[in-house]
Order: C-alpha cells, then structure tokens, then sequence
C-alpha cells in the first residue's frame, strides 16, 4: 500500500489560489492611443486566440504544484508485513577483569593464553549465537561498570567484550557491587526474562556490596544467575628448584558462587579449560525463552522521486513556451 510520511504536507495544496487571493494583480498601464473604429473586430479576434492558447500553462502549473506537494509528503511503498525473530530474554555478561585473570592457565589451539583471553573467545561465540535476545556487558574488577546496556546489537557487544583489558577497572574483584548493578539495568524488564552470566577466577575482595547479599536482591527482583568460576585446578610451574604443580584456582571461592546461583534459581559452573568452558555456554545457550508480543517489520520503499520528476519536467515544458512566446 501506498502511505504519505508528511501528509500534513499537503495543506499547502491551496497556497498558489490564497496567495492569488491576497495579493492584488497587476493592472495594464493604460496609454494614450488613436482608437480606430474598424480595426476593434481584428483586436477581439486576436484578444480570444491569445487567450485560449494560454490556457494549457497554467493547467500544467497546477498539476506541476499538485505533484511538487505529493512529493514534499514523501509518498512510500509499505510492503508486507515481517515478524521479527525476538526470543524475549534480556541476558547481561559479567566479566572479570581482576589482575589474577592474567593467569596463563588455559590453551587455545595448543598455546597458553591468559584466562581473559580464553573467556573473550568463547564468550563472542556465545553472544553471536543470542539472536533475539537483548544482550548487555558489565566489567568488574576493583568497581564494576556497565560497558553496554541491554541491546539488539551483538556486534557492538563482541568488539567492546574484545577492547576489555586486564585492570581496567581495578586489580581487585567486587563480585557483589557487579550483581547489584545488573539488577540495577534489569529491574524495569519482564520479571521473568532476566538474565545474568557472571564469570569470575577469585572471591570477592572489594566492593560496598557482599556478594550474598546482592544474589538476596537479585533473587527478590526475579534475576536469575549462572556463575561460572574459572581456572585450572593445577599448573606445573618452572622455578629454580624444578619444575612443580600449583593450583592456580586456590583463590576461588567455589561455596559463595553456588550460593549466589542456587538462591536465584540458577546453576554454578566450573571451567578448568577451554573446552570445559565452551560446553557451558552451550549448556546456557538451552535456557528456555520467554514469549514476548510479536515485532513486525514493514520494509519501505521511498516513492517521492517519481512526482518529483514529473514536476520538474512539466516546469520545463512550461519555461520553454515561455520562450517561444
């Protein structure tokens, strides 16, 4: 169907005859003449020709403004109507940027990488794969931060997950100040759509909120969490006296995280490698959608070009019979 964006545009249809109206036209300067009686016939007769032939431009001005003011309205093509794939879920992404997450504890196709790196990997799978969810990212280390509000856009999510540094926002990690601020950017959404990914390698060692208490008001606003703690369990290690095993993952605090899990309804995973963190977004990629109302599209193809040109061509005409008069 055809659909005017500016119809109020078209107001200005009367504006040539309320003009006509208000000015007043010109009038013939009259002269002095000799006035022969028989030549008046040969004078009407040419008055009448003159009169008629002119006629046609001004029929042609007005269908030249007609269609100058249908194209000022900007005339569309709306074509039909297509539902848009939107699952409902509004899903945010903690992510730690302690300075213990520059352990190089993980591999990436057989080279040691550091656990930010590993966590960016896999976490860009994971978010390219939420079509139709509304993704949002928070940065936490010393103080948590909302990197990007709930959004359609996965690409912006992905580059600035990708831009994250170790440090950037403090060498300590505020697990509790990062679950309050998600309730905080998800407490306006359907209370049964809300989700948060939480990903840490340490306790909680900063921040004006415990970590428990802020999954008691994640759990009252109806926000469910997955945490997933990260890190091996051992690493062999060089030093002057050999080579020996440590756990690098001796700071996870494994008991609060499944707390803050359990008490909203959510699961606490452990990741030791890549391939361990891998099948847990995959486990999180079958949480179950919430049914929103149905989003309809209607592309639109802009038509203003054709009455446009119609009117810049009877224009033409005009000026050109003007011409030859």
């Amino acid at each position: 169907m055809i659909h005017l964006e500016w119809p109020w545009l078209l107001a200005a249809l009367p504006l040539p005859l309320l003009i006509r109206w208000l000015l007043p036209a010109n009038r013939p300067v009259e002269q002095a003449a000799l006035k022969v009686p028989f030549l008046d016939d040969f004078f009407a007769v040419q008055t009448r020709t003159v009169v008629q032939t002119q006629r046609w431009p001004l029929w042609l001005g007005a269908l030249a403004w007609l269609l100058l003011v249908i194209a000022c309205s900007r005339p569309q093509w709306l074509g039909e109507p297509i539902e848009q794939a939107v699952s409902g879920r509004d899903l945010m992404l903690a992510v730690d940027l302690s300075g213990s997450m520059e352990e190089q504890d993980f591999f990436i196709n057989q080279r040691a990488v550091d656990r930010l790196t590993a966590a960016k990997t896999v976490a860009a799978d994971f978010i390219n794969r939420r079509v139709g969810d509304r993704v949002g990212l928070i940065l936490f280390g010393t103080q948590a931060y909302l990197q990007t509000p709930l959004t359609f856009d996965r690409k912006t999510v992905m580059t600035l997950l990708n831009e994250a540094v170790i440090g950037l926002a403090g060498d300590n990690t505020a697990i509790g100040d990062a679950i309050g601020l998600a309730v905080k950017r998800l407490k306006d959404q359907q209370t049964n759509s809300r989700v948060l990914v939480l990903m840490t390698d340490g306790a909680n060692t900063a921040g004006e909120v415990s970590p428990l208490k802020a999954a008691e008001l994640a759990a009252a606003n109806h926000l469910k969490i997955y945490t997933i703690g990260i890190g091996a369990d051992e690493m062999i290690v060089r030093s002057f006296f050999g080579n020996r095993k440590i756990n690098p993952s001796v700071d996870l605090d494994e008991k609060t995280l499944t707390k803050i899990a359990e008490s909203t309804g959510g699961h606490y995973y452990r990741a030791r490698n890549t391939d361990e963190l891998n099948n847990i977004y995959m486990r999180l990629d079958e949480l179950e959608p919430v049914e929103k109302d149905k989003q309809y599209f209607r592309p639109r193809s802009e038509l203003y070009f054709w009455p446009l040109s119609l009117a810049l061509a009877l224009a033409t005409v005009i000026a050109l019979s003007k011409v030859r008069l």
